[in-house]
């Protein structure tokens, strides 16, 4: 079941995407199904340029990252894979929706796309087993970790290079059920595909990586979890739209600016 966030310039709602690509319908629900028992309202609205979907979560408390989860991706950088998952947190103020513009950083040159498989975590989750930790998932969503490369490099710290607003679109939809653990995620620059990978490749695989997090940290209704990105990180520019595609789940696009 797809669960899709959206506005048609009054206050949010919360929706189920139903039909085929192209021909999407939302059937529109009361309230916030993550955290209430959402029912229909009987409204079905076609999935137009009316419509504007936005992120389909905003976590209220955190965003947590995994890195160098893909052995290619950690090579191209220069990096070994560590033995322990490299983790680190992104503010609830970098989440932006689809359409919404990546804003590049004035005190960055380099900034580049980083294609994810997000998890959205149901409730509270706190030192679960991996053969539990599916009980803890609402569902998935794509990612963009957007990274000023540049600064990650020259800092110990990764709090400039990866946490600046707008540096992590999510959508289009949160995907229910979704075989997480073998699906295609493709990132691509103006159409062109510079990211293709797989979740099959991750080292540490959906289930681990929610019972590792939640081995340091509380897990929340809403919270993210970033599994991390194949090899292909590509530098983003002022007027690129940046597509992220998973496999079974939909396209995240985004357009590129640079203020100033």
């Amino acid at each position: 079941m797809r669960i899709a966030r959206f506005t048609t310039g009054s206050e949010p709602q919360y929706a189920i995407v139903d039909g085929d690509p192209g021909s999407e319908e939302l059937v529109v629900l009361t309230g916030d199904p993550m955290y209430t028992p959402g029912t229909m309202t009987g409204e079905r609205i076609k999935l137009t340029e009316d419509v504007r979907l936005l992120a389909p979560v905003i976590p209220r408390s955190k965003i947590v990252c995994l890195g160098r989860n893909y052995a290619e991706h950690a090579k191209e950088l220069g990096n070994e894979v560590d033995e322990m998952p490299l983790l680190f947190l992104k503010p609830n103020t970098a989440v932006v929706g689809p359409d919404d513009p990546i804003v590049l950083p004035h005190y960055a040159e380099d900034v580049q796309l980083e294609a994810e498989l997000a998890i959205v975590i149901s409730r509270v989750c706190k030192d679960v087993s991996p053969e539990n930790a599916e009980q803890y998932i609402y569902g998935f969503t794509c990612a963009n970790d957007v990274t000023a490369r540049d600064v990650q490099r020259a800092e110990n710290q990764w709090f400039r290079g990866k946490a600046f607003d707008t540096s992590l679109p999510l959508g289009p939809w949160i995907e229910t059920e979704l075989a997480h653990d073998d699906v295609e995620i493709i990132g691509r620059i103006n159409g062109e595909p510079v990211q293709q990978g797989h979740t099959r490749d991750m080292i540490t695989d959906v289930a681990t990586v929610v019972s590792l997090v939640s081995e340091v940290t509380t897990l929340l209704p809403g919270d993210i979890i970033l599994t991390g990105t194949p090899a292909g990180v590509t530098t983003i520019n002022h007027g690129d739209i940046v597509d992220v595609e998973i496999e079974d789940l939909g396209v995240l696009r985004n357009p590129v600016i640079r203020r100033g």
